[in-house]
C-alpha cells in the first residue's frame, strides 16, 4: 500500500503545472458503466480495437489495471449502486436485482414502485430510487450546487439508469422493450420532453429490427474465430452463426430481442447523443453530471457466455461506439472539459459448456432439490417445514412469525440449518449466519465479501457461498450460457479507467475497488463523498482555484 501512494505522489510535481492551465472546474462528468465487461476484454480483444475508443482511454487517462468488487452479489443493481455511492449493500440496501421482500412476503425489483407511473409508456413497471438507502456522487453534486447542476441517467435497464442517477437527478432515461422507445419515471417528470418524443418517433428501433447482425470483420480475424460454443437459438433461425436475423422472431418480442444485439447500444448512443445537443449539459455555470450505461453486453454475454463469436463482436463495435461518444463529447463540451470514468458493474463466469468441455471443475446446487432436502429437514428437527420460507440469491430466509409461535429459539433454528448445509452439500463452501454477520463492521479491504453485501434489514438468514465456478439453478432448464454473482475473480475483476479534466497519463496495477470511483470524483471536484461512502481517492490532486 505504501509503495502505491508512493507511486501515486511521483507525478504530483509535474501534474501541478498541467492542472494550472486546465479550468478550476470540468464542464461535465460522465459515467460510463458497461454492463457484464471483465477486465480481461480490454486487453483479449484490443488487436481489433481502433485508436479512439479503450485504446484513447488506456494512453490518455489513469488506468487502474487491478480494480475489484468488494461484496456479493455481484449484479447489475448492486453493482451500479456501490459505483455511484462508494458503499456496498450494507449501506445502501441494494442487495441483489430482484430480492424477497420481508414484510410483503413477495419478491421485488430494486427499483419497482407502485407510487409512480411510467411516463412515455403504457407499461406497468414505473421505477424510483426510493429504495436506496445512501445517498450518490449525483446527490452529492445536486446538494453543494443548490440543485443547479444538472444530473441525466441513461441505460437500456431502468435499474442501471434509475440507481446511477441517485434520488435528485434531473432525469433517468431507460429502453421499453414492449415499444422501442425510451421512457421515465413520474418520480422525475410529468410528461417526456419534446426532443425525447421526437427521438422516439423516429423509430429508430423498427429499423434496427430490419437489420441483420453482420460481424465487423472477416471472421479470421477474431481471437474465436473457431468458435464451437453450444450455442442458444436465441433468434429461431436454422443456423446460429453469423449474421443474425430478426426474421423469424415473432413481432411482439422483436424489440425485447434487439437488446440481445449491438444495436442495442448503438441505440442507447444515438439518444445519449441527442441528450447532450438537447439538453445542453456541460454548457452551464456549474458542472453537470451524466451516467451512462450500456446494458446489451450483459444481455449478449448471458446467452452466448464470454468465449463467444458475438461477446467478441460486440466489444469490436462498443469501441466504435465508445469512440464516438467521446468525439461528442469533444464538440458539444470540449476537450479537457470533461471528467469521465469508465468501469463494469460485474464480470462473468465461462459458460457452462466451456468449463464442461474442458474438464475444468463446475457443477450445480440444483435449487429445487436444495429446498426440499432443507425443508424435509426442519420438518423432522422442528415439527414444521413451513420455517423455511423464500430460499433466493443464495440465501434463506426463515418465518420468523411462526418460529415465534412455535416458541422456539431463532439462533437455534439458524444455526442447525447452516450445519446441515455445510454437512449435506458439497457444493457449498462457506455458510453465514444474520446473527454472526450482524455483529462484524464492513470494510472496504476483500475480508468478507458476504459481511459487505449483507444489509442487517433485507438479508436473509443464512447466506451461502458456492465453490469457484458453482452455479445455482437447474441444469437441465438453465436458460443462459454464462452467468455471474460470486465473489471470485472472474464476477469481480473489472476495468476502471478515468480520463479528462485534470487526470493524469499513467497506469497503476495495485489493487483498488470500485467503491474507489465515488470519493475520487468527490476529490477531483472538490466536494463531499456521498454519507455512507468508505472509499478513498485514487487520483491525488491540486485543485486550481
Amino acid at each position: 500500500m505504501k509503495q502505491f501512494f508512493k507511486i501515486l505522489t511521483s507525478f504530483l510535481l509535474a501534474f501541478t503545472i498541467l492542472s494550472a492551465q486546465h479550468s478550476p472546474r470540468p464542464k461535465l462528468v460522465v459515467g460510463i458503466v458497461i454492463d457484464q465487461m471483465r477486465y480481461d476484454y480490454l486487453k483479449r480483444f484490443e488487436p481489433l480495437f481502433g485508436e479512439d475508443g479503450f485504446k484513447r482511454l488506456e494512453r490518455n487517462g489513469c488506468n487502474f489495471t487491478f480494480a475489484h468488487f468488494n461484496y456479493v452479489p455481484t449484479y447489475t443493481a448492486p453493482g451500479h449502486a456501490s459505483i455511484y455511492t462508494g458503499t456496498t449493500p450494507y449501506y445502501h440496501g441494494i442487495i441483489a436485482n430482484d430480492w424477497y421482500d420481508k414484510t410483503t412476503k413477495k419478491m421485488i425489483s430494486s427499483v419497482e414502485s407502485k407510487s409512480y407511473s411510467v411516463v412515455g409508456s403504457n407499461a406497468k413497471k414505473a421505477a424510483s430510487p426510493n429504495k436506496l438507502m445512501a445517498t450518490t456522487i449525483t446527490d452529492q453534486l445536486k446538494i453543494v450546487t443548490n440543485n443547479k447542476a444538472r444530473v441525466f441517467s441513461v441505460s437500456l435497464k431502468d435499474r442501471a439508469a434509475v440507481l446511477s442517477g441517485g434520488h435528485l437527478a434531473d432525469a433517468a432515461y431507460w429502453y421499453d422493450d414492449s415499444s422501442g422507445n425510451f421512457v421515465s419515471s413520474s418520480y422525475y417528470m410529468k410528461s417526456l420532453p419534446q426532443w425525447v418524443i421526437d427521438f422516439n418517433n423516429k423509430k429508430l428501433a423498427e429499423k434496427f429490427v430490419a437489420e441483420k447482425w453482420e460481424l465487423s470483420f472477416a471472421k479470421e480475424k477474431y481471437l474465436t474465430n473457431n468458435d464451437k460454443s453450444k450455442k442458444l437459438n436465441v433468434f429461431n433461425e436454422e443456423n446460429t452463426n453469423f449474421p443474425h436475423s430478426f426474421e423469424n422472431v415473432p413481432s411482439e418480442n422483436k424489440y425485447q430481442l434487439l437488446e440481445i444485439t449491438p444495436f442495442g447500444n448503438e441505440l442507447l448512443l444515438k439518444f445519449v447523443q441527442e441528450l447532450i445537443q438537447n439538453e445542453k449539459i456541460g454548457q452551464n455555470k456549474f458542472t453537470d453530471f451524466l451516467a451512462v450505461s450500456f446494458s446489451s453486453t450483459d444481455y449478449i454475454g448471458h446467452k452466448y457466455g464470454p468465449n463467444s463469436l458475438e461477446v467478441e463482436d460486440t466489444y469490436v463495435k462498443l469501441d466504435r461506439q465508445i469512440a464516438e461518444l467521446l468525439n461528442t463529447f469533444d464538440k458539444y463540451v470540449g476537450k479537457g472539459n470533461y471528467l469521465l470514468f469508465l468501469t463494469a458493474d460485474h464480470g462473468v463466469a465461462e459458460s457452462i459448456d466451456f468449463l464442461e468441455e474442458e474438464k475444468l471443475p463446475t457443477g450445480f446446487l440444483n435449487t429445487r432439490s436444495f429446498i426440499d432436502s432443507l425443508s424435509f429437514f426442519v420438518g423432522n428437527t422442528f415439527g414444521n417445514k413451513n420455517l423455511i420460507e423464500n430460499y433466493s440469491n443464495n440465501q434463506i430466509f426463515l418465518n420468523h412469525e411462526l418460529i415465534n409461535r412455535m416458541k422456539l429459539n431463532k439462533n437455534e433454528v439458524i444455526h442447525n440449518i447452516a450445519d446441515f448445509v455445510r454437512e449435506n452439500f458439497p457444493e457449498v463452501i462457506r455458510v453465514f449466519t444474520s446473527d454472526v454477520l450482524e455483529k462484524e463492521i464492513p470494510s472496504r479491504n476483500k475480508n468478507n465479501f458476504v459481511l459487505n453485501g449483507f444489509n442487517p434489514v433485507r438479508s436473509g438468514d443464512i447466506i451461502l457461498e458456492l465453490r469457484p465456478d458453482y452455479f445455482s439453478g437447474d441444469k437441465n432448464k438453465f436458460g443462459n450460457a454464462a452467468t455471474h454473482g460470486t465473489s471470485y475473480n472472474y464476477d469481480t475483476h473489472v476495468p476502471l479507467i478515468f480520463f479528462g479534466w485534470n487526470v493524469p497519463s499513467m497506469t497503476v496495477s495495485k489493487q483498488v475497488f470500485v467503491v474507489d470511483i465515488a470519493p475520487t470524483i468527490s476529490n477531483l471536484l472538490g466536494i463531499d463523498e456521498p454519507d455512507a461512502c468508505y472509499g478513498i481517492p485514487l487520483i491525488e490532486l491540486t485543485y486550481t482555484k
